[in-house]
């Protein structure tokens, strides 16, 4: 049974939300850098992208994509869209649509430590509270307790994020 838990209004909301956060925690940057774990979390980092743009319109913005396979983190590499050095020094937002036992933020996060980095963060838009590992989401949409078999997914196509939903 699926049971619709934000739909595309509320996702919106939500994500203004976290990108006004974003701008009074980056005030002081210069360029913040939205790094999205593909695929949803690429859409949603797109998202806050353009949100943040509209609150601080001179502050320098780009969207990267983290590639990994999530189910095996440790079976290929990390990658990232840019060069690493494009990422020195800056203000990096680690963007997912979901986060479950924390194992994928996890991993994505190491590709960070040989970065000098002036800040990292996270953005999730649903944190599920089941962590296995030791993460703790910065910005978020809606924290939802679930029991563990319960899944999360969300819609998301080529017109925008469309909707979560509690399966």
């Amino acid at each position: 049974m699926k049971k619709q838990i934000l739909n595309k209004s509320d996702i919106n909301q939500k994500l203004l939300r976290i990108a006004y956060q974003i701008a009074e925690d980056n005030l002081e940057e210069t360029e913040v850098v939205f790094v999205g774990i593909a695929p949803k979390g690429n859409n949603i980092a797109k998202s806050l992208e353009s949100k943040l743009k509209e609150i601080l319109p001179n502050l320098k913005t780009s969207v990267e994509t983290l590639t990994m396979n999530k189910d095996l983190p440790l079976s290929k590499p990390i990658e990232i869209s840019c060069s690493t050095a494009n990422l020195e020094n800056k203000s990096i937002i680690l963007v997912d649509d979901v986060v479950n036992s924390g194992r994928t933020t996890f991993y994505a996060m190491q590709v960070f430590t040989t970065i000098p980095c002036k800040k990292l963060k996270t953005a999730i838009l649903v944190d599920r509270k089941h962590k296995n590992f030791p993460i703790t989401s910065d910005y978020v949409g809606l924290s939802l307790s679930t029991t563990l078999l319960d899944h999360i997914l969300v819609e998301v196509t080529e017109s925008g994020i469309e909707g979560a939903y509690l399966l």
